[in-house]
């Protein structure tokens, strides 16, 4: 079935309505008549199968008929710090990252990222990859709609790293040796035996992954100062949005969204 997200303001007592793109999907689209039904979310409190009352490309209405369960969220919460690529991966990042369970994304500027920053551009940006997320969020069947952040500079990064329980700093080990940098699974596990993270509660997990070019070893050193614990993906080198898609995979299974724990 359908679904879409919707603001809180478009949820009646019995009813809910769609506007703009969302109507145009619904009837030029979907071609979908009265008594047609889908989901509404308002992605915070509220979801419900609606069955469909008017439709017009400019505005559509429903009832409810049955109020759902929002629970499709993984228990922990992973937002996806990456710092910012060329081109359009970070989109990738976006659409893959969202399909797999991520809370949050937060582009960041470093030392060695190949693309230009331009701030003039960042509000139709922001604008798009917000749009990007919601349309993953609801292929997905997402519950609740990720948070797409405005990009940080660096030392904005290192001050938001208090806001979370547990930061993963994804880093490439000098020389790429066999156990030259623990794992991420295996930071998790240590997590938990020192009991920072726990199979029942909803912690909140900032995953930090560089660009194209990696971190340097001041940006490194600087991330374990500020509290960030350095973790390895493996001894093969991933592209830049590679690596915040297996990141994030193997934190859900570490959580038991994939039967993990």
């Amino acid at each position: 079935m359908q679904r879409y997200f919707i603001t809180p303001e478009q949820f009646g007592d019995n009813g809910v309505t769609l506007s703009g793109e969302d109507a145009h999907h619904i009837a030029r689209v979907m071609r979908m008549k009265p008594g047609d039904e889908i989901i509404a979310s308002d992605g915070a409190q509220r979801e419900a199968r609606i069955v469909l009352t008017d439709v017009d490309p400019s505005l559509v209405r429903g009832d409810i008929a049955e109020r759902l369960p929002m629970d499709r969220e993984p228990l922990w919460q992973v937002t996806v710090a990456q710092g910012l690529p060329k081109g359009d991966k970070m989109e990738l990042v976006i659409q893959k990252g969202t399909e797999i369970g991520a809370a949050g994304f937060l582009p960041f500027q470093c030392e060695r990222m190949v693309v230009q920053y331009d701030a003039r551009k960042e509000a139709k940006r922001l604008e798009r990859w917000g749009r990007i997320a919601k349309e993953a969020a609801e292929q997905a069947h997402r519950s609740r709609l990720p948070a797409v952040h405005e990009v940080h500079a660096w030392k904005e990064l290192l001050a938001a790293f208090a806001d979370y329980d547990l930061v993963l700093f994804c880093y490439e080990a000098e020389g790429h040796e066999p156990g030259g940098l623990t794992g991420l699974a295996d930071r998790i596990r240590q997590a938990r035996e020192a009991g920072r993270l726990t199979a029942d509660k909803a912690h909140r997990l900032l995953l930090v992954v560089g660009p194209e070019g990696g971190f340097s070893p001041r940006e490194a050193e600087a991330a374990a100062a500020a509290g960030a614990l350095a973790a390895g993906l493996g001894r093969r080198i991933l592209r830049a949005e590679t690596a915040p898609l297996a990141g994030l995979a193997c934190l859900m299974y570490e959580s038991g969204e994939m039967g993990g724990r």
